[in-house]
């Protein structure tokens, strides 16, 4: 899951998915999913796989146990590595000193490059300069546009979370909301308050901010709906994420509440809930795009000299709209695990 220096009149580019290879980990909080059948698959399916010597690059996200937007950001970083030759070592962690860890892990390992998300930037200040000061580059992704480039790191690829703050509230104008509540699934996370202040700053009706415990589901399910019967005003319920979207449907229901819900973030039962008209739109950033171009990157400065944005200006992956007018182009593409 910013404001930053670049133009907002950038947008972003699509890309064809390849298929996914297996992802090593690393010690401590790393996911224990892949494996050899993982890798096999990956190698049959990645045609033009590179020939360059083989690099180890780490990456590290800020995943909570269970959040399935991260499935789709690793699978890209996944295709990425099975074409370019890369071991790659996946960690994560929500507690920020627990992945500050997982970073230093990375270092300990003299891994040729390092991808890194920036939910809390400050609690990861000092080891990414650790990390550069061992000749190592490190890239950002997802969260941290706003802090990339002053904690050093080369590029970043994601979107700017303002921005797609404001178009959110924006499209709750044209739909003619008046009370909107944003749900924070994660108190502290840069990126996710960035989206709801987005919001707020260009919807013209009614915001409130309503935090919830994100690794609780049936307490985000109660907690939204305790909020929806004290205030029947509430005509939209806009959530950060795909599964809490989808939870606050059911609590729409149980509030026996005439609310809609729109969310940031995409996933295949996210698609199918557009279509029958149970969410209203979602804010889309490509999150196996984000996986994607941060390891392909970090193989093109090793290879190349080449990197994105030179230092300056962040890739951006979002955001783009998906609602019924388009969701029957991307179902297709988040049924692989690709949107």
């Amino acid at each position: 899951m910013d404001r930053s220096s670049h133009p907002r009149s950038r947008r972003l580019v699509p890309l064809v998915a390849v298929a996914a290879a297996a992802a090593l980990t690393l010690a401590g909080c790393s996911s224990s999913s892949g494996g050899k059948k993982s890798e096999d698959n990956g190698a049959a399916a990645s045609a033009g796989k590179a020939n360059t010597p083989r690099m180890t690059v780490a990456l590290v996200t800020h995943q909570s146990p269970g959040d399935t937007f991260w499935d789709i950001v690793r699978k890209g970083a996944e295709a990425a590595a099975a074409k370019d030759n890369i071991k790659l070592i996946y960690s994560a962690d929500p507690n920020a000193g627990n992945q500050s860890n997982l970073v230093q892990n990375a270092i300990d390992q003299k891994v040729d490059g390092i991808a890194v998300t920036l939910a809390k930037p400050d609690a990861l200040k000092a080891v990414i300069a650790k990390a550069k000061s061992s000749n190592i580059p490190v890239v950002g992704l997802n969260s941290g546009v706003s802090d990339w480039k002053k904690l050093g790191l080369m590029e970043f690829f994601g979107q700017d979370e303002t921005v797609a703050g404001e178009a959110f509230g924006k499209k709750l104008n044209a739909l003619g909301a008046k009370h909107a509540v944003c749900v924070v699934q994660e108190q502290g996370n840069i990126g996710l308050t960035q989206r709801c202040d987005g919001l707020k700053s260009t919807f013209s009706g009614k915001t409130e901010v309503l935090n919830v415990n994100g690794t609780d589901m049936p307490s985000v399910k109660s907690t939204i709906t305790a909020k929806l019967k004290q205030d029947t005003s509430i005509d939209y319920v806009a959530t950060l994420g795909a599964p809490f979207a989808l939870t606050a449907v059911q609590s729409v229901s149980d509030a026996g509440s005439k609310a809609k819900v729109a969310t940031f973030d995409l996933n295949k039962d996210l698609t199918t809930a557009i279509s029958k008209g149970t969410i209203q739109f979602a804010v889309d950033q490509q999150p196996y795009l984000q996986g994607y171009l941060a390891i392909d990157s970090l193989w093109l400065y090793k290879n190349n000299g080449n990197y994105s944005g030179g230092g300056e200006q962040p890739v951006l992956t979002g955001p783009a709209f998906v609602d019924k007018s388009n969701v029957a182009q991307v179902a297709q593409f988040a049924a692989k695990g690709t949107r």
